[in-house]
């Protein structure tokens, strides 16, 4: 992509997210994200077909930084200094979804919720995978790894309606309740 339509496409992520703060996913036309990007129909159609191509684009956006491998300094938090235990991994993906989560609440809150899961369960699952490193013999590992993905997926669904623990403070929870790392 050169810059023009990396450019493009930034401005295209803004006025989407900006639009998803103030209300919910479904609401949002396609016109709307168009007049707020301040670009043409088929600007926004050579970049996405769909709306829901956007949102894919967007969460694909957002994982690919939150799951990076290297834990960098940022604006909220600094985990780059520490051992990248599972418990800062965590934490780390916590801080990442808390610093978007007015706009993460307008999406899960409609139908845009269940794409947002299943590419944020498919993201947590190659993390995961990586980090269970027990499970009791009668309970195969795949089974494992599926409750503590859809464990984890389900507690920043909670946490997010019940905006009320810090990142640290929902990491403390869940690795307390999830002894298998």
């Amino acid at each position: 992509m050169d810059r023009r339509q990396q450019k493009t496409r930034k401005a295209i992520f803004e006025a989407f997210t900006i639009l998803l703060e103030k209300k919910p996913f479904s609401s949002i036309t396609v016109q709307e994200i168009i007049d707020q990007a301040n670009i043409g129909r088929s600007t926004f159609y050579s970049h996405f077909e769909t709306k829901d191509d956007l949102l894919k684009a967007l969460c694909t956006e957002i994982f690919d930084h939150v799951f990076s491998e290297d834990l960098m300094k940022e604006k909220t938090h600094d985990f780059s200094c520490s051992d990248t235990g599972m418990k800062d991994k965590v934490t780390h993906i916590l801080y990442h979804l808390h610093d978007s989560r007015i706009y993460l609440k307008g999406i899960l809150s409609c139908e845009s919720g269940e794409v947002f899961m299943q590419f944020f369960k498919e993201y947590l699952t190659k993390v995961f995978d990586h980090a269970l490193v027990r499970s009791p013999d009668s309970i195969p590992r795949d089974y494992m790894l599926h409750h503590t993905v859809c464990d984890f997926a389900e507690t920043v669904r909670w946490w997010l309606r019940n905006d009320k623990y810090s990142p640290e403070q929902i990491g403390e929870f869940y690795m307390a309740t999830t002894p298998y790392f």
